[in-house]
């Protein structure tokens, strides 16, 4: 389980670190007006619209991916096993003390109540 949210954090991570490069990669609106003047976007390696598309389509994907590692990281956090009620279903029983130190053996019933009772596992 470890190396498993190792791997859903690396790949979050990279994630994330795609997003921010990509966002930064892309013109605002106004530098489109530039291109109708001959900035030179035209001449790019995608065309002149190319680019944008190819980075906007990067972008969703990454930032999809970024989505979908962060709900499984959150469902993984979350994750507590149950714990196993032993083979007949009853929790094990606390043993009973020595019958030659002299106490009282205590009931089944009360020993079930000292042990449920709220604040009981808090030292004093």
């Amino acid at each position: 389980m470890l190396y498993l949210k190792t791997l859903i954090i690396i790949v979050q991570l990279l994630s994330a670190l795609g997003v921010i490069g990509l966002v930064l990669l892309q013109h605002g609106k106004g530098a489109d007006m530039g291109a109708a003047f001959g900035s030179g976007a035209s001449g790019s390696l995608f065309g002149a619209t190319g680019s944008a598309n190819f980075l906007s389509r990067t972008t969703a994907i990454l930032a999809a991916v970024f989505f979908i590692t962060t709900l499984a990281l959150t469902y993984l956090g979350s994750y507590k096993p149950q714990a196993s009620a032993g083979l007949l279903g009853a929790a094990p029983a606390a043993s009973a003390p020595a019958a030659g130190s002299g106490a009282s053996v205590a009931t089944p019933a009360s020993a079930a109540l000292a042990t449920s009772a709220p604040g009981s596992d808090v030292p004093k």
